[in-house]
């Protein structure tokens, strides 16, 4: 998938950043020019191997831009491959994913205070103040809320993933759903199945519960001040932006480049 906004330009003589990220799940090549902008950008899946994963990225981005050949002056890495990234292409820095939202989100969200990202695998709370990282908390034990786990929710009840924000949307019932853990929570949403409450009842309680989950559990108290931003492939989806804005009592900034 291309992000690029309209064509891309037929002169690159600029100088050219590029950006990888290898995550669990999926994998992500930006590139960017001397002001910020998106030259490229492109996601796959990771389908676990990352050296594959790179090397298909780079064959995708030469289909598009090696007609015009830009020049590259500088290549970063991160995600939870990125030593393997760097050593890969010859990067020259890999960061911790940490770092690499905190960079973006200040950039383009000036004073933006804190960061909720929610990935494939992983959850992780970014807290800021005048562009400086004052803390942050990272899950990777449970799975319960990340996008792993809601894909697997939306293929059990047949729903595609890009429909639950809408049918959360659409829901008339607050059902409580347990989001503790994956086994608890898919558990439950059975349960509430055999009951006979909606898949659109049961969606908005996942949200629900899984936005709960996140903050009692990746949270843990912190205080969370906005402006607040949402990042990770889980920012699209609606329903878990509007479970997070009731919770948190402010509006949930979503940039377009939220996962790029």
């Amino acid at each position: 998938m291309v992000l690029v906004e309209g064509k891309i330009p037929t002169d690159l003589e600029e100088d050219l950043y590029l950006g990888i990220d290898v995550g669990s799940v999926s994998t992500k090549f930006a590139i960017i020019n001397d002001n910020m902008e998106l030259i490229y950008g492109n996601w796959a899946r990771s389908q676990g191997s990352p050296i594959k994963s790179v090397q298909k990225g780079f064959e995708e981005m030469r289909k598009t831009l090696d007609a015009i050949e830009p020049q590259i002056k500088g290549v970063g890495a991160t995600g939870s491959a990125r030593y393997l990234t760097r050593a890969l292409v010859g990067a020259d820095i890999a960061k911790t994913e940490i770092i690499a939202h905190a960079v973006a989100a200040s950039y383009y969200i000036p004073g933006v205070r804190t960061i909720l990202e929610i990935g494939g695998q992983d959850s992780k709370v970014i807290l800021l103040k005048d562009g400086i990282i004052t803390d942050f908390a990272m899950n990777s034990i449970c799975a319960a809320g990340t996008g792993s786990f809601l894909d697997h929710q939306a293929h059990r009840l047949g729903v595609p993933i890009e429909e639950f924000g809408g049918m959360a949307a659409q829901s008339s019932v607050a059902v409580i759903i347990a989001g503790r853990c994956t086994v608890f929570a898919e558990s439950d949403m059975i349960h509430k199945q055999q009951m006979g409450h909606s898949k659109e009842d049961i969606i908005r309680g996942l949200c629900d519960a899984l936005v709960r989950n996140y903050l009692n559990n990746v949270c843990k108290g912190k205080k969370l001040e906005p402006p607040v931003t949402f990042q990770g492939g889980v920012a699209a989806n609606s329903g878990i932006r509007t479970a997070f804005e009731k919770e948190l009592g402010c509006e949930i900034t979503i940039h377009k480049y939220f996962l790029t």
